[in-house]
């Protein structure tokens, strides 16, 4: 798609549409002098610069990408119109495209009936599940994995709900004996299941969990916030068979009760667009509220009806409304792109297994790869650890060939499980973490391996200094600290993965 073609149509729309209510002049307060916007936009555009390449495959580091065109122009083109999707007055188009997306969402996790809608971020989409789970089992706890999303316990606490960490296996994922344990207290109302944590993207067993919470008596809620897209992928056996890909967890969300995604990751969306649905149509008893001055349009459900938030761009809509016309939520359409990265991963899992200079942290079970540098000698955590990090900064810092990865910090007992050899000589070590969310990554696979395995190898054995002639002595200059390089900037934003 040719954005310098089709960004000018997107303000056509709407100037276009306008036409027909009348010309009327902007009021003297909004207008400003064209050569004092240029120079602001100019200052704008250079502090742009300070940034990641987050479209490029040279950036393998947090779960950003940048939006599909299709995405930016549909929500240029509705952003103009400035549509709010809290109430069907606030934008009629954009709250039936809303609609339609969410049933479409609802149709690839499979769940029977549905209701749900848009959210700014999977943070307040789970948020709503727990404010929900709260509702429906008053007084009783929370279960969620130990590797799961920290929006868990913190909401808990906002919920004034009781929160369960559940020890999770040697893959990351939840412990179906440990959150037994657990649900025999009785204090437990819902189980969280994650299909796709921000660490090293485990898919929690949703299949034998849901089993076990039900004879429990307990609701069931998969935070897919990350993972869920896969479902694309798990849903037909051929295609699951080929990409290593366990279905039972993906097919078992249909008869769970809630469920978040966000399509601001896997879905090629700008931010923020999450995304929560419910099974039980029911469920909306739980936001029942009077506004009087807000739904006056007849609808059959206002979507703020449903949602803790009130205000939510129906820009997010439209986008992905867009987006979903030109890349079905099928394997062979917007799947295609997250069949690319689960490729991509095995392919650099493999590689990194064959390799001297890297080691797999543990076999990936989406697109997110874990690895660190080989220590040279016996490995001990603190090894690991400092090579990890020189790893992560030489990387960024080179400007010739520069390479831009992110860290997971495991803790020693999680990182034994993985390789019991480790000498613990700290109570943790930080690993090199890669998410391969940009199907480009793949043709870039091996320049990226062998530009992080010459990394690793420097940092686990630095090069001795060359050789100088002796020199009357002086007196000493402090060298600067290793994991501080000079940055250009000198205050590298560091991207939150989990910013939803």
């Amino acid at each position: 798609m040719d954005l310098g073609y089709w960004l000018p149509k997107a303000a056509e729309v709407a100037e276009r549409w306008g036409e027909r209510f009348g010309t009327f002049a902007a009021h003297p307060s909004h207008l400003v002098d064209e050569a004092d916007f240029a120079a602001a936009f100019e200052r704008f555009a250079k502090r742009l610069e300070h940034n990641y390449p987050f479209f490029h495959p040279r950036y393998a580091g947090q779960m950003v990408k940048p939006p599909h065109p299709a995405a930016l122009v549909g929500y240029l083109t509705a952003m103009r119109f400035n549509p709010n999707n809290h109430a069907y007055e606030g934008g009629p188009a954009t709250n039936d495209m809303e609609r339609e997306c969410v049933a479409a969402l609802a149709g690839m996790f499979g769940l029977p009936s549905h209701v749900g809608h848009l959210t700014s971020s999977g943070t307040i989409a789970n948020l709503e599940a727990l404010y929900v789970a709260r509702q429906s089992h008053p007084g009783k706890g929370v279960a969620y994995s130990a590797q799961a999303h920290y929006t868990h316990s913190r909401m808990c606490h906002v919920l004034g709900v009781e929160g369960h960490a559940v020890a999770a296996d040697g893959g990351g994922r939840m412990d179906p004996e440990a959150l037994e344990e657990v649900l025999r207290t009785g204090r437990v109302g819902t189980v969280v299941v994650t299909c796709g944590t921000t660490g090293p993207g485990a898919v929690d067993p949703v299949h034998e969990v849901l089993a076990l919470a039900r004879r429990y008596g307990a609701r069931v809620h998969v935070d897919a916030a990350y993972g869920g897209f896969f479902a694309l992928l798990a849903g037909d056996d051929a295609t699951a068979a080929q990409l290593d890909i366990d279905p039972a967890p993906w097919r078992a969300i249909a008869g769970c009760d809630s469920v978040t995604v966000d399509p601001h990751k896997h879905g090629l969306q700008p931010y923020g667009c999450g995304a929560v649905l419910f099974a039980d149509p029911a469920i909306g008893r739980h936001f029942a509220h009077d506004s009087p001055y807000t739904y006056f349009t007849d609808a059959e459900l206002h979507l703020g009806e449903i949602s803790l938030e009130c205000s939510r761009a129906g820009a997010s809509a439209a986008a992905l409304w867009l987006t979903l016309q030109l890349l079905p939520l099928t394997a062979n359409g917007l799947g295609a792109g997250l069949a690319t990265g689960r490729r991509t991963a095995l392919a650099w899992a493999d590689l990194i297994e064959a390799s001297d200079e890297l080691t797999l942290h543990q076999r990936p079970q989406l697109d997110i790869v874990t690895y660190f540098p080989t220590p040279d000698g016996p490995p001990a955590l603190s090894a690991i650890d400092a090579a990890s990090d020189r790893v992560l900064h030489r990387g960024m810092a080179d400007e010739q060939d520069p390479v831009y990865l992110s860290v997971l910090r495991v803790d020693a007992a999680d990182f034994a499980r993985r390789h019991p050899g480790v000498v613990a000589d700290a109570d943790g070590a930080r690993v090199l973490r890669s998410v391969l969310i940009k199907p480009e990554a793949q043709a870039w696979l091996p320049r990226l391996h062998a530009r992080v395995a010459a990394l690793a190898a420097e940092a686990v054995s630095p090069p001795a200094p060359p050789y100088a002639a002796p020199t009357e002595p002086t007196a000493p200059t402090p060298a600067p600290p290793y994991d501080a390089p000079p940055y250009a900037p000198s205050s590298v934003p560091s991207p939150e993965e989990s910013a939803r």
